[in-house]
């Protein structure tokens, strides 16, 4: 078995490690990984591993960890009933060549994962979708999925938030880090409510590729927060960084009606606890809002929604968007330190098959 771990206190440092290979006891299945994509996201459940337990989804040694990835599995060897071997599936994967799961409840969708350790963490990071059976599978799409499917849940889930509080209508929405694929994913959601206005902060360097996506109204530099009007506005805070959610307080004041805290992709500069004007920055978790419409809609209807419109948009940017695939476990680090670093081009993605 081969694991590629990072220090937990120092996110530059990381290592690829040998071991025996997992066998499965009775209950459990081991999964083959063979592939995941690498975005910021993945740098988001670093940065914030302990403080949001990322780490304790896949236990390694004192002082490391496993960055969790999204991609597709396959069943190597079982002893659960109703998981069969060779059954491809797409979940939540550690950047390893082995997974052991304790499968439960298992049906035609795939199956939930019961292990010990993973009882108390959210259940919607527990859950591997079979892909004969999965709404959102399509063959040819599979590197789409694995970058973008879990990113593009988080934007339903934001998109779906910000209409069900009434924020579409209470003027512009402000998303920073515009050029992410979660932004991205976001704003080509909410650009389809007729009442939303949407404006996208970026850098200077991404400007014109955040203009020539034709789904914000208007792209700002960080630079330029204050030609923004004051009038009442939302906040979607994609980057994480102290100085620009600073900013936008500072600038919209009381006439900020909603301040969302939704990533770290400018992960170096987080901001602390500063006392800002305007409501306080609220933690977007995208389990909690799982919950919620899987209360409402059932979890099946839930999935089916999401899929719905998840086609058009896989369609969209896959028309523009181009990736990146390289193979093995050095790409890997190769791979997670160019998005660490923030030297991908936000025109394209990594994907990795082991």
């Amino acid at each position: 078995m081969t694991d590629f771990l990072v220090k937990r206190d120092d996110l530059r440092e990381c290592r690829i490690e040998e071991s025996e290979p997992l066998e499965p006891g009775p209950g459990q299945a081991v999964l083959r990984v063979d592939s995941f994509g690498m975005t910021a996201n993945n740098v988001t459940y670093a940065v914030m591993g302990e403080a949001m337990s990322y780490w304790n989804f896949f236990p390694a040694a004192e002082g490391w960890g496993r960055v969790p990835m999204w991609g597709f599995a396959e069943v190597e060897a079982s002893e659960a009933d109703g998981v069969e071997p060779g059954t491809r599936l797409y979940g939540y994967l550690p950047p390893s060549s082995q997974l052991l799961v304790t499968p439960a409840d298992p049906s035609e969708r795939g199956f939930v994962d019961r292990s010990p350790h993973r009882t108390s963490l959210p259940g919607a990071y527990q859950l591997y979708a079979d892909s004969e059976h999965d709404p959102f599978y399509r063959a040819d799409t599979e590197a789409i999925q694995m970058l973008l499917r879990p990113l593009f849940f988080t934007s339903f889930l934001i998109d779906d938030q910000l209409e069900d509080d009434g924020l579409v209508d209470r003027g512009p929405i402000v998303i920073s880090s515009a050029s992410s694929k979660t932004a991205i994913a976001a704003a080509f959601l909410l650009a389809q409510r007729t009442n939303a206005e949407l404006v996208g902060l970026t850098s200077a360097r991404s400007r014109e590729f955040v203009e020539g996506l034709g789904i914000y109204d208007r792209t700002v530099t960080y630079d330029a927060i204050d030609s923004l009007e004051q009038t009442d506005a939302t906040y979607v805070d994609v980057s994480g960084a102290g100085d620009v959610r600073e900013a936008i307080h500072r600038h919209f004041e009381d006439r900020l009606a909603h301040s969302m805290a939704v990533g770290v992709t400018h992960w170096e500069e987080l901001g602390g606890g500063a006392e800002l004007p305007g409501p306080p920055p609220t933690l977007f978790f995208a389990h909690d809002r799982v919950v919620k419409r899987s209360e409402d809609w059932g979890p099946e209807g839930l999935q089916d929604r999401v899929a719905e419109a998840w086609h058009p948009f896989c369609k969209w940017i896959g028309s523009w968007l181009e990736i990146d695939e390289c193979q093995g476990f050095e790409a890997v680090r190769d791979a997670y330190l160019d998005v660490l670093e923030g030297r991908v081009d936000p025109k394209s993605a990594q994907v990795i098959s082991l």
